[in-house]
């Protein structure tokens, strides 16, 4: 690994109070993105930064792997769907500022939500939220086998990503903003997929097997059971300042712009109320 990319790995994750520096995360991306180069070393360089103390180190290297997992070559979340687990961070506590206890919290949970990104991409082999969407995309063009093997997966994913659960109140800094702009990009993508792949297993619905269809409706009910937590988080969205050009309209009363969520709903209703 380059001189050059271990320095900016560090530095994209000192314990200084802002979010890592785009300088920094650009250099990474660049490095990570170039030919052969081994993401082992980086990967290794962040992962030892979230054995820190600090709850500023700590969070910043968590949205440093976060960020090189959106935007940099595929082979660095492969390589970290190798690791297994990915963070241990479930007792993490920073006690040495007030604020450490509030950040920590959000630390415990973005860290498992990175865990199930880095789970789901060794499960089904992909980053479901940069595959292709649309009729021919990848949820769209699903069998029934493989959509009851991948929509869980999904729905696991898009729990642990609402289940960061912050509140506008809880937003008070730029570290804790940078992470939730990287969870809102995805939660937006993952939700499309989520949306798409429920689509077309309602489709595919009435010519199931009986145990096919009860897998499909636990499902769908899964599914249903998650809208208004995302609408929620939509709403909290809004209100910390991401521009409402780039949050879909979604309620369970109008038609949501943008992702078609409330055919895929009413089906999963009429569907819930029906027995063979």
């Amino acid at each position: 690994m380059g001189s050059s990319a271990s320095k900016a790995a560090l530095r994209a994750t000192t314990d200084e109070p802002s979010e890592p520096g785009p300088k920094h995360l650009a250099n990474l991306i660049q490095y990570i993105n170039g030919t052969n180069r081994s993401v082992e070393h980086l990967a290794d360089i962040l992962s030892e930064k979230t054995g820190s103390s600090s709850w500023v180190v700590v969070f910043k290297a968590l949205i440093t792997v976060h960020h090189l997992m959106v935007h940099g070559n595929e082979r660095f979340i492969q390589h970290l769907a190798s690791r297994n687990p990915l963070f241990i961070l479930y007792n993490f506590l920073d006690k040495s500022v007030i604020e450490g206890y509030t950040m920590s919290t959000f630390i415990r949970r973005y860290s498992r939500y990175l865990n199930e990104k880095s789970l789901a991409y060794r499960l089904i082999a992909c980053d479901i939220t940069k595959t292709k969407r649309g009729t021919d995309g990848v949820m769209r063009t699903m069998s029934t086998k493989e959509l009851l093997n991948t929509l869980p997966v999904i729905q696991t994913q898009f729990v642990a990503l609402l289940n960061f659960n912050a509140n506008p109140d809880d937003i008070t800094n730029g570290i804790i903003y940078a992470a939730f702009m990287l969870l809102f990009k995805d939660a937006l993508r993952l939700f499309a997929a989520y949306n798409e792949g429920i689509l077309n297993l309602l489709g595919k619905y009435f010519d199931m097997r009986e145990n096919q269809r009860k897998e499909s409706l636990d499902i769908c009910i899964r599914f249903l059971g998650k809208m208004t937590k995302f609408v929620q988080f939509l709403k909290v969205a809004e209100q910390v300042g991401i521009d409402q050009n780039d949050i879909p309209y979604l309620n369970q009363n109008e038609e949501p712009a943008l992702l078609g969520w409330k055919g895929s709903s009413a089906i999963c209703h009429r569907i819930a109320g029906w027995s063979p």
